[in-house]
This record gives structure tokens, C-alpha cells and sequence, in this order.
């Protein structure tokens, strides 16, 4: 019998998911972009090291070009060359043009951002899910914890 974590799509292998921002936002639309990354941080995220929780991604009015910050991915000390990188610098994302231009007008609406939801590799490729997000209300999160405690309670009983 098949578990949760095997229904995953073949060849994705998710290194961490943002579970804040599904208590924080709404998401309202999902995308998915490559990340430029050096060889010491593809080894790191392969090794399972990633911070995702404060990140959030930005769009270039100038040029076309979306970028990841604050993703804080630890330096890789193994091995017998240390190769340092700054753990929190920004990291351009790789996506079409059209794209970047979509997601651009999507986050001149008032209070939307672009959050990332989960990186993974895809075939051997570094991936981010970003999610167009609006933030939730104080009474949201609560409504959202009570639904979230009666699904506990139901499931808890059905088991008896």
C-alpha cells in the first residue's frame, strides 16, 4: 500500500515546504521556476540543508527577471575544499519571459506577494513552487485552526 510521501510525482524529490505561508496567505495561483544556484548549494540542498520559512521572491520593474531572497542555504564544509558562499544572498529565478511579465502585473494589485511554497529537484534540477499569496486575517488563521482540529477530531474517531 502506497503512503503519503509515495504519492509524490516521479522524479520530485521535495527538500522543504513552507508550511507557514499556508498559515499566513491565501495562494491563490502556483508557479514553478528553476533556481540558479552554485555547485556547493546544489550539495547542500541535496544533503537536505535549507531555510525557507523567511523567504519571499521579487520581480525587476527594469528588466525581466524574478529573484529568490532571504532563502538561507548553509555553506558545504565537506570534503577537502571548503566552498564558502554567503547563505542568504539573492538567487535569480529561471522562468519565461511571459512568465516574469504575468507575475509582474499579478503583484502591482494591492496586497499580493510572491512567496515561496516548496523547493524539490525535478530530474536532477534545483525547483521552486512559488505561490501568488494574499495575507490572511487574524479571524482567518483562527477559523482555518478551528476546521484544521474538528478534521483532527473526525479522523481520531473514525479510527476507533
Amino acid at each position: 500500500m502506497a503512503k503519503a510521501a509515495d504519492k509524490e510525482p516521479e522524479g520530485r524529490k521535495v527538500i522543504a515546504t513552507n508550511r507557514r505561508a499556508f498559515h499566513d496567505y491565501h495562494v491563490l495561483e502556483r508557479y514553478e521556476a528553476g533556481i540558479k544556484l552554485t555547485g556547493a548549494e546544489v550539495k547542500s540542498l541535496r544533503a537536505g540543508h535549507c531555510v525557507i520559512s523567511d523567504a519571499h521572491a521579487t520581480v525587476d520593474k527594469k528588466k525581466s527577471l524574478a529573484w529568490l531572497m532571504n532563502l538561507q542555504i548553509p555553506e558545504w564544509n565537506r570534503g577537502n575544499q571548503i566552498v564558502a558562499h554567503e547563505p542568504k544572498r539573492k538567487r535569480a529565478l529561471l522562468m519565461h519571459k511571459h512568465e516574469i511579465l504575468k507575475l509582474r502585473q499579478k503583484l502591482q494589485e494591492q496586497g499580493l506577494t510572491l512567496i515561496p511554497l516548496s523547493i524539490y529537484f525535478k530530474h536532477g534540477f534545483a525547483k521552486v513552487e512559488l505561490g501568488v499569496c494574499k495575507g490572511k486575517k487574524l479571524y482567518d488563521k483562527r477559523e482555518a485552526l478551528k476546521e484544521k482540529q474538528a478534521k483532527r477530531e473526525i479522523a481520531r474517531r473514525v479510527k476507533r
